[in-house]
């Protein structure tokens, strides 16, 4: 922080600090007003702030109660205005950001404690002329000039303040300098040679300050701030080769700026004026541009073959560059300017995928396209064939062959589910012989999809084809809907249209309020071209129907839930020791509600409050198999959910528990004869009538007595102990015990529910013969 932290004001005039912070890595800083402290942790006591009505005074233009703003961004304070003299003091904390992949995360904070000292005194504050906030190209040098005006005639001093003065490379200066008393009105003349090494994305705060020099009195101040963008310059000199084999080689001149980190790779489908303000940086949005890749800004060359898949036959790619600079700064170049090649029309070329007819069984969808106009002849001896293959999806693998057709054809294909599924398509091609010569890009339809909001609905729409759908010749796509023509609600006509270049691919219906007991019915026309004077266009294409009705605020009511009753023992009779795969399933009544659009699943292997998670989200069932367990333990609440996404209240919770079993023998003959040698929980391998296998046991510490009470052996399960204890009649030195008779105690946790249940302590005798 440059300026230091006690300044000077009047009474009934608005005082002014700034106190010229900066980082000097780039990031972003923020400023806010904190209560000051007494000692590390402890706030003041009583602490009122400097404008509390106590402390009188009013803003400057008027009768209104003073006020005390610190602005957020630069670190301006006003206090408008002091009304009684005396020493105060206020507080601020200083943040850093740092902006890490979109997104800014705090680094740090610093507190500065400061001092203002307001004095009864006839002077009117000096006043600031500077420019406006400035966006430079690396490279521009910055002369601006900055004047201020006192009142009362007093002389004025003019500051510049700001971490670019201190630069070790190209810093700003200002003349005169160092700063001084100047007869009003008075001005400095401000100089900065912008270079690369200033590139970033934050803007540079340059703070002027203004003090006046009274006869007698207090010196008044003013503070001023320009912020200043130095943006990098785009690359230049970017040009392009169309090769033979559907791929296009880009070339540029090497960047200008060392310190640039990368260069992004756009592209797009026909050409696109891209028109910006000297602020805007990056690829503009809703341009149709597409990044691609991302090179060393080292590079200057690069190959697009469409990731391996070859750009489409007779379309007009188009490609421009842009420089990004390293973290922390950051930043980003203009965009480069355009360099377009189309690619020989030497394959089938799909101009039009469009929906006729929605319906789940009788759907219709027309595909047009056209033939290899460009083709070689002699390699390729007509008479050509082709074949028509669609895949489900907008980009999907490809299911079947619909048909094999000669010569540039429109045709209908019927019997799809168009309501329900998406569908793509490809064109092949067969030459005279009958070999196949190549293959279309794929062509998928439109795909429109509903938002319903309170009282709107939000269209969004895609398609994955080989033109472009984003043209500044066919800007705007077109909305229809239904219930527009009175009398006959169900005629779905032209409603709206909207520009993609502006708005991109979706359309906000909120013309009037809509009403959620209306179900409304859309459908999209799109316009696109591939660039290509010599391929017809406009691409006219319509998107599925598809009806939506606005959100309501009313939440479905809660259902109804119950858990199928597992006998656990039963199910555990003829299951192995080891068998751990277990399941529960629920079932509930369905909600009734038409707007219902499933259920949420909550589980909790505790049934605590405030322990239950979301496991899954079912449409349409009134069960749910909830597998994969490692016990039959768990507790359930479930929700309804409705098409406005409202959650219900949650069902009553239910629980399953398990069945815990753990019984410990009275006898063990640690003779080595591999028949009860050591002290273990019966299981399947006992002889005992009756004998299961231990199950649910968390836990087991056990203890072995003597007859006068005395400790002889002590084992606690965990970690390479398991609950089996293999005790194997020695005592705590690895000594064997005598025959006779001995007892144990052991502290059982069992995994279950009921907490009564949970911790039992089993005791008993054992005998031990030999």
């Amino acid at each position: 922080m440059l300026i230091p932290p006690i300044d000077f004001g009047c009474v009934g005039v608005a005082f002014y600090h700034n106190p010229g912070a900066f980082d000097m890595d780039g990031d972003s800083i923020g400023f806010e007003f904190v209560t000051p402290r007494k000692a590390v942790g402890t706030p003041v006591d009583n602490y009122r702030d400097i404008h509390d009505p106590s402390f009188g005074g009013t803003v400057e233009t008027g009768n209104s109660p003073a006020t005390l703003t610190i602005d957020n961004v630069t670190g301006d304070i006003v206090w408008n205005s002091p009304g009684m003299a005396g020493t105060y003091n206020i507080a601020f904390r200083v943040l850093e950001y740092r902006k890490v992949q979109g997104q800014y995360f705090l680094m740090g904070t610093v507190v500065r404690d400061m001092q203002i000292i307001i004095d009864d005194c006839d002077n009117a504050r000096p006043k600031l002329e500077i420019p406006d906030d400035l966006c430079v190209e690396a490279g521009t040098k910055i002369q601006e000039v900055i004047r201020a005006t006192d009142a009362d005639g007093d002389p004025v001093k003019i500051e510049v303040l700001s971490a670019i003065l201190h630069f070790p490379n190209s810093p700003a200066t200002y003349t005169p300098y160092p700063p001084n008393f100047q007869p009003q009105p008075g001005e400095v003349i401000f100089n900065w040679q912008t270079t690369c090494d200033h590139i970033r994305e934050q803007p540079y705060l340059v703070h002027f300050k203004v003090s006046d020099n009274p006869e007698q009195g207090v010196s008044l101040v003013e503070f001023g701030t320009m912020n200043i963008i130095v943006v990098a310059p785009s690359p230049k000199g970017l040009t392009n080769q169309v090769n033979s084999d559907r791929t296009i080689d880009l070339s540029w001149d090497a960047y200008n700026c060392g310190n640039a980190d990368s260069i992004q790779i756009w592209r797009r489908i026909d050409s696109f004026i891209i028109s910006r303000d000297v602020c805007d940086v990056g690829m503009p949005p809703n341009t149709g541009y597409e990044l691609i890749d991302k090179v060393s800004s080292s590079v200057n060359t690069y190959k697009d073959d469409n990731n391996g898949k070859k750009l489409a036959f007779g379309a007009d790619y188009c490609y421009r560059l842009v420089a990004q600079f390293p973290a922390p700064s950051g930043g980003e170049s203009y965009v480069s300017d355009e360099t377009c090649g189309i690619i020989k029309a030497d394959g089938p070329i799909i101009t039009h995928v469009t929906v006729d007819e929605t319906d789940e069984t009788d759907g219709k969808i027309t595909i047009s396209w056209r033939g290899p106009f460009e083709i070689d002849q002699v390699l390729f001896p007509p008479p050509y064939k082709f074949e028509l293959w669609l895949g489900e999806g907008l980009s999907g693998a490809l299911k079947e062959k619909v048909m094999s057709i000669a010569g540039d054809t429109t045709i209908q294909i019927t019997g799809l589910n168009t309501a329900k599924k998406k569908f793509n398509f490809l064109v092949k091609l067969f030459d005279g012989s009958g070999a196949e010569v190549r293959q279309s890009v794929g062509a998928s339809q439109v795909d429109l999809e509903p938002v319903p909001l309170l009282e709107k609905i939000e269209l969004v729409w895609d398609a994955d084809v080989p033109w472009t759908n984003n043209s500044q010749t066919f800007p705007m796509h077109y909305i229809y809907r239904d219930h527009v023509v009175a009398g006959n609600p169900t005629q779905i006509v032209l409603y709206d249209s909207v520009n993609v270049n502006i708005n991109g691919f979706k359309y906000l219906d909120d013309r009037e309020a809509l009403s959620d007991q209306i179900l409304y019915c859309y459908k999209v026309e799109t316009l696109g071209t591939y660039g290509n004077p010599n391929i017809v266009q406009p691409q006219r294409n319509f998107s599925q129907r598809i009806c939506a009705s606005p959100n309501d605020i009313d939440p479905p009511g809660p259902p109804k839930l119950g858990i199928e009753f597992i006998d656990c023992e039963e199910f555990l009779a003829d299951k192995d020791c080891n068998y751990s795969v277990f399941f529960n399933i629920l079932i509930w009544e369905p909600n009734i509600e038409p707007d219902l659009k499933g259920y949420k699943i909550y589980f909790s292997t505790s049934g605590e409050e405030g322990t239950f998670v979301l496991i899954d989200f079912v449409e349409n069932d009134e069960t749910f198999l909830h597998d994969g367990l490692s016990s039959f333990k768990g507790c359930y609440y479930i929700t309804a959910v409705d098409r406005s996404n409202n959650e219900s209240e949650p069902s009553g919770v239910v629980c399953n528990d398990n069945c815990p079993y753990y019984k410990l023998p009275n006898i063990i003959t640690p003779n080595g004869d591999g028949v009860n040698d050591t002290f273990r929980p019966l299981d399947e391998n006992s002889t005992d009538i009756g004998a299961q296998c231990p199950r649910f046991i968390e836990s087991v510490n056990f203890k072995v007595f003597n007859r006068w009470g005395v400790e002889q052996y002590a084992y606690t399960s965990g970690g390479e102990n398991s609950i089996y204890i293999n005790w194997d009649g020695r005592d705590a030195q690895g000594q064997l015990l005598q025959n006779g008779m001995y007892f144990y105690s052991a502290d059982v946790v069992f995994n279950v529910l009921n907490k009564e249940e949970r911790e039992k302590t089993l005791s008993g005798w054992v005998q031990i013969l030999y």
